[in-house]
């Protein structure tokens, strides 16, 4: 194998990959041939089962999305491995780590290997990366002043940025981020994890600006056989036809599926 497994990277032995590729091999340069004599146990999706990671890089970059997330490490925040985890499963650009360079990467579970991961000594240097770069700072945060993210328009052009568990933001970053996001809970506990707010932030986004990809409609000629009479069959299928017509040009448009379903029971 080019490159050697991370420490948790093939932990779940044979119960998680594929084995040795049958002969003969596909002709794709993406492919470790080491990979595909001894089969390929990574923690990847199948999508990428025996590519060089060299591969898998670049093809993630060219579906990740424009937005980044950032957390600061003054004390050596074990959260900051399952923020770099989060931000490979959920496609952010990059992560920067603000503070102390060193950083507990066993959370992570190798995922750095394939995400892209920046330094910044300090939240003064992290600002003067943000602002040219056109990022607007969201602050994850339940302090005074913020607002729930659950309800707040969040830039397509974000740096999510989460303090160190316990103690939250910084002063520094609290001042320097456009907006602090609050994610509402309902239990007794102050707060949650900074690792899960960060998935919970980065999955905000996604709702907002991902793209809808399938739209379910039921009783899609409900409405037809009320308004039109019997008689007018006619007028009702022009009328039909139309809505087809419209709901395939949105189809179209925004690259979705839609599923158009009428007088469907189930039994259980």
């Amino acid at each position: 194998m080019n490159e050697t497994l991370g420490p948790t990277e093939g932990e779940a032995g044979d119960a998680v990959g594929v084995g040795p590729h049958p002969i003969p091999w596909p002709d794709d340069p993406r492919l470790d041939p080491d990979l595909l004599a001894v089969g390929d146990r990574r923690n990847v999706e199948d999508r990428f089962r025996y590519w060089r990671r060299d591969a898998i890089v670049a093809q993630l970059d060219t579906e990740r999305h424009p937005f980044h997330v950032a957390i600061e490490n003054w004390e050596h925040d074990f959260n900051i491995g399952t923020v770099v985890r989060n931000a490979n499963a959920f496609g952010a650009e990059r992560v920067h780590i603000v503070g102390r360079r060193r950083w507990n990467r066993r959370g992570a579970m190798v995922t750095d290997r394939y995400q892209h991961v920046d330094h910044h000594p300090d939240i003064e240097r992290f600002v003067e990366w943000a602002r040219p770069a056109g990022m607007t700072i969201v602050g994850i945060d339940n302090v005074a002043g913020s607002v729930p993210i659950e309800t707040t328009p969040l830039p397509r052009s974000a740096v999510f940025v989460l303090g160190q568990e316990g103690p939250g933001l910084s002063p520094a970053a609290q001042e320097a981020a456009d907006v602090v996001c609050a994610i509402t809970q309902f239990g007794s506990t102050r707060s949650i994890n900074a690792g899960v707010a960060s998935g919970i932030a980065m999955f905000a986004w996604l709702l907002q600006h991902a793209g809808v990809r399938l739209v379910v409609i039921d009783s899609v000629a409900a409405l037809f056989r009320i308004d039109f009479d019997p008689a007018h069959g006619a007028a009702r299928a022009a009328a039909l036809l139309r809505l087809a017509q419209r709901l395939k040009a949105l189809a179209s448009a925004h690259g979705a599926a839609i599923v158009c379903l009428n007088q469907v029971s189930a039994a259980i």
